[in-house]
């Protein structure tokens, strides 16, 4: 710990740099302008369109969303066969050891895709990518850019905008919503990290990852950003209300973890459902 707060002025400590003011005006225009930005983008529209498309499309469904933590490796992943699910940024890592393929993958963080740029270039799995994506990936028909908003929202219908929420599980979450899921799922999602630091720091691996299911994830000196756990409960929250105030479930199936938001199923019970 004091190795890490001793290297703050050498790396990007987002809440230290933090303007001290709150500045309605200056919130407004970026939005504005950020919204604007990503209009003019012929590739914005693409996106919209597919996003439209998968609007209500698996209406009574199930879904399962599988996080990257530690526990997802006790979990039986054959009992996933014929259900869709979500699988999130590096979740390819798992493909050399398991038969598992997800129905689609998502990935917001901008570092995540720089790593894993070349898996995302060439796998046939539907992408949901942050429109940083377009530096290096081209366009193509499995690949979908969501574009980002600052509001704390949760979004029902994903195709203009959401809010990243502090973890790409959250983005998952509403994508699940958008798509017309009823009962939707999370395994692997530990909430809680090997590594201790600042919300959202970034800082430089070491030689192996206990934070995630495979010791190569975050390894050999790359960038990532320590998790905000705070903002990510503030945003599970809001799924919550908005699951269960539209009369869906949303269950929390993880082995173990420290996320208690959500009501706990085993997975078995779950895909029983």
């Amino acid at each position: 710990m004091s190795n890490i707060f001793a290297s703050l002025s050498d790396v990007d400590a987002p809440l230290l740099t933090k303007r001290v003011t709150v500045n309605p005006y200056r919130h407004g225009a970026f939005e504005i302008w950020n919204r604007l930005r990503w209009d003019l983008n012929p590739e914005s529209w693409r996106s919209r369109k597919k996003l439209k498309a998968y609007k209500d499309r698996y209406i009574g469904k199930k879904a399962v969303i599988v996080c990257n933590g530690p526990s997802l490796l006790k979990n039986d992943l054959s009992l996933l066969e014929g259900v869709f699910t979500f699988g999130l940024n590096k979740i390819n890592l798992l493909f050399d050891r398991s038969n598992f393929r997800p129905s689609c993958i998502v990935c917001m963080n901008s570092l995540v895709i720089d790593q894993n740029s070349d898996f995302f270039t060439q796998t046939r799995l539907p992408l949901f990518l942050n429109p940083y994506g377009m530096k290096i990936i081209k366009h193509r028909n499995n690949v979908i850019f969501i574009h980002e908003s600052s509001q704390r929202k949760f979004a029902q219908d994903c195709s203009m905008s959401t809010n990243y929420g502090g973890t790409v599980t959250f983005v998952a979450i509403q994508l699940a919503f958008h798509m017309g899921f009823q009962h939707v799922a999370l395994i692997g999602c530990d909430h809680n990290f090997a590594v201790k630091g600042p919300a959202n720091l970034t800082v430089t691996s070491g030689d192996a990852d206990n934070s995630h299911f495979d010791p190569r994830y975050f390894s050999g000196g790359v960038k990532w950003q320590l998790p905000d756990l705070p903002s990510s409960e503030f945003s599970y929250s809001m799924s919550k209300e908005a699951y269960e105030y539209s009369g869906r479930n949303l269950f929390n199936a993880t082995d173990g973890g420290n996320l208690e938001i959500f009501p706990r199923i085993e997975l078995k019970d779950f895909i029983a459902i």
